[in-house]
């Protein structure tokens, strides 16, 4: 960990250095209106963080995924924040998208406090809530690793496929026997008392996967970088600024309470707080790009042409370059 840490502190001094001093860098991000992205965003823009890093941080917000990523294909906006298997399936279509982690926070699958199901073979036969339908990665990767225990996830259970909030009311009120949400639901339930038994991180490193790999990231596209490098590395050193800020600071996420942008109370502001700190990327990109084409592999088995699209790999560039050469 600590080596990990030092060649992430050591690129981060590289962005801040290289990012100039120039104040009129104006980097144009998208993020959905109610996102966790925002606490972040936030937290850059309350403390100046883009000011320092000599860019100017314009967010405009967007009631939903399809809306920010219309307006990112439009040139509305610079920088979006979606995930590397996106990214992947866009670069093997011909576009220069590209990749710069944000957070390897995943869902998992919950159950009640008192429930009798301790291990994912418990699961079979039961009420099991799907968040993101039928191909969301951390879905894939769970039914990937219940088949290395000899059983089909997917064809063993009685199936409720819905939206996030719903699947975890049902869940409070005994409709499901478990269900797989997002991680900031999770988090909400943990606080409540609900019991993880399996996470997409568990299934990623039962796959091959030897460390956390980013779900999310900020993704923009590689001309744009090529022209503006010092608005890229200089938003990219704000947000590493705002995560040391989030990861160290518990006042912070008072200020974040206090303000609306955080809408929890209570114990779920401290359960929140200490999974998003969970989720913050500190590996080698390397390291971490070479996990998710091992992943990608079993994701294009799992779930073929329409989750990948036509590539065959991790199209090389996935990762942004200049995270690894500093260039």
């Amino acid at each position: 960990m600590a080596r990990h840490a030092t060649v992430v502190l050591g690129f981060i001094c590289l962005l801040l250095a290289t990012a100039g001093t120039r104040a009129d860098e104006t980097v144009r991000v998208g993020a959905l209106k109610f996102g966790t992205v925002n606490w972040e965003l936030d937290t850059i823009a309350a403390n100046g963080f883009d000011k320092a890093a000599g860019v100017t941080m314009q967010v405009t917000y967007f009631a939903g995924e399809d809306a920010s990523a219309i307006a990112f294909q439009a040139g509305d906006v610079d920088v979006i924040v979606s995930d590397w298997l996106d990214v992947a399936r866009l670069r093997a279509e011909g576009q220069d998208v590209t990749f710069a982690p944000y957070s390897s926070s995943t869902g998992a699958i919950m159950v009640p406090k008192d429930s009798p199901i301790q291990s994912l073979a418990d699961i079979k036969g039961k009420r099991l809530g799907v968040a993101g339908g039928a191909f969301d990665k951390s879905w894939l990767l769970l039914q990937g690793l219940a088949a290395t225990q000899g059983f089909d996830l997917a064809r063993e259970n009685d199936l409720a496929f819905g939206a996030p909030p719903l699947l975890s009311e049902t869940l409070r009120n005994g409709g499901l026997d478990a269900a797989l949400n997002y991680w900031h639901f999770n988090a909400r339930l943990e606080a409540e008392g609900f019991r993880r038994i399996a996470g997409a991180d568990d299934a990623a490193t039962a796959l091959g996967a030897e460390g956390a790999v980013s779900t999310l990231g900020y993704v923009f596209h590689e001309k744009w970088a090529g022209e503006h490098p010092a608005a890229i590395r200089g938003f990219l050193a704000a947000s590493h600024q705002a995560k040391e800020r989030l990861k160290g600071s518990d006042a912070e996420w008072n200020r974040l309470h206090e303000a609306g942008v955080v809408k929890d109370e209570g114990k779920a502001l401290e359960t929140l707080r200490e999974r998003y700190r969970d989720g913050i990327p500190d590996r080698p990109v390397a390291e971490e790009e070479a996990d998710a084409a091992r992943l990608f592999e079993v994701l294009a088995k799992l779930g073929g042409v329409k989750l990948v699209g036509r590539a065959k790999a991790l199209p090389a560039g996935t990762y942004w370059q200049g995270l690894k050469d500093g260039g």
